[in-house]
């Protein structure tokens, strides 16, 4: 069965492009990215626990208005 793992910085962010989010925009200490009118701020952590990236996931899932599989995540 599958699990959540640790997510690298730029793994996330080349996932959150074919997810059709911009690229990242720097603005004050962290980047962001836009999706439309939405924006979502990236930490500087170079590694997400999987704390972190469920609770980054949970604001993508309300920016696109649907949910994110593990195995969908996976694919990316």
């Amino acid at each position: 069965m599958a699990r959540w793992t640790l997510c690298k910085r730029i793994d996330f962010i080349r996932r959150l492009r074919s997810l059709g989010f911009n690229k990242p925009e720097p603005g004050g200490r962290h980047f962001y990215v836009r999706y439309e009118e939405y924006t979502l701020t990236i930490p500087n952590n170079s590694e997400f626990s999987v704390p972190q990236l469920k609770m980054l996931l949970k604001q993508v899932e309300r920016i696109l208005e649907r949910k994110i599989s593990l195995e969908e995540w996976q694919r990316l």
